[in-house]
């Protein structure tokens, strides 16, 4: 049983209480809700940072996880980068990291629709993935992220805290827009999730990945929601890397490299704005193979070999990044 040795909402709270504290050198905004939730605003009324989007990063892994800037990565010449590293990456990544619980308020075009992350999903448990992972947590306090560019309604956040079992003013929410510096960073910091997500969508026995690191360049925002959104997906589909530690015979770990690169989806080769217009901005036509990194190293822990698949594509990056050459 893969379990974390502390409660991972509480000690995340602790996090976001730094957070806060830091919020003006962070250029984040504080706000509360009717029903007492507190949201932090790291884009939509306030600039935010990359910064703010690394710790925030983190707080999304449920702190069993690490982010870092560094001036060197996978891109050649591309001198901004995250590098993703947990010592419990199907916790951190797949029982808290992952956009995976459905949030929606009111009906038509005013209608909030979000994908909450975070580890508050744990205590809510609307997923069925929870039934695999055997994570389990028992906090009084519950944090989520959510990438939107508006406060969510009072009505929801009140249902969010109640399906998490904890009090209404107990309840962190992080707003990170897609095309803030924070809300760009905290995306491209899911690297190493969206290996595990897609080893989970091939049916290997995610709890037999026992490390993982992954790296992946940071691109600027991009204005406009549909951009900002193709630049974060390409930061991973052309650009990211990732290395996992795994349990289990070679077969199923070369078998796993060969898989996971997103080369192997049949709509790789065009930048993932293109790509989502093209499908008419309908996720769900989109081949779901296609969301993993640019390159992949699997190491077998049991014979020490090392299996690789995939490459770093500069062209279809510098294209998506709005490189002038």
């Amino acid at each position: 049983m893969q379990t974390p040795p502390y409660p991972i909402n509480h000690v995340t709270g602790q996090w976001v209480e730094t957070l806060v504290a830091n919020a003006g050198a962070l250029r984040l905004g504080l706000g509360e809700l009717e029903c007492g939730a507190r949201v932090i605003d790291a884009g939509i009324d306030y600039p935010g940072s990359i910064e703010a989007g690394r710790q925030i990063g983190q707080i999304c892994m449920g702190t069993l996880g690490k982010i870092s800037v560094q001036a060197s990565g996978p891109v050649p010449g591309w001198i901004s980068n995250l590098v993703v590293h947990s010592r419990n990456p199907v916790a951190a990544c797949l029982g808290s990291q992952y956009a995976g619980w459905s949030l929606k308020h009111g009906e038509g075009k005013s209608a909030f629709h979000a994908l909450g992350s975070g580890p508050g999903r744990i205590l809510a448990r609307k997923e069925k993935i929870y039934e695999e992972l055997k994570v389990e947590d028992g906090a009084s306090v519950a944090t989520l992220v959510l990438e939107v560019d508006r406060v969510p309604p009072d009505e929801l956040a009140r249902k969010i805290a109640d399906d998490c079992g904890v009090r209404h003013e107990r309840l962190n929410l992080i707003l990170t827009p897609t095309s803030s510096l924070a809300g760009t960073t905290q995306v491209v910091a899911r690297v190493l999730e969206v290996a595990l997500h897609k080893a989970h969508e091939l049916d290997f026995p995610v709890l037999n990945i026992v490390d993982g690191v992954g790296s992946a360049p940071l691109p600027p925002p991009a204005p406009d929601f549909l951009n900002a959104m193709g630049r974060t997906n390409d930061a991973i589909l052309f650009g990211g890397s990732v290395h996992l530690y795994v349990n289990g015979p070679d077969e199923s770990a070369e078998a796993l490299a060969k898989a996971l690169p997103s080369s192997s989806s049949r709509d790789y080769g065009r930048p993932f704005a293109k790509v989502f217009k093209e499908y008419e901005y309908d996720f769900f036509k989109i081949d779901p193979m296609l969301f993993s990194p640019a390159q992949v190293t699997v190491s077998a822990l049991e014979s020490g070999n090392t299996f690789r698949a995939g490459c770093i594509d500069t062209a279809l990056l510098s294209e998506s990044f709005g490189v002038v050459l």
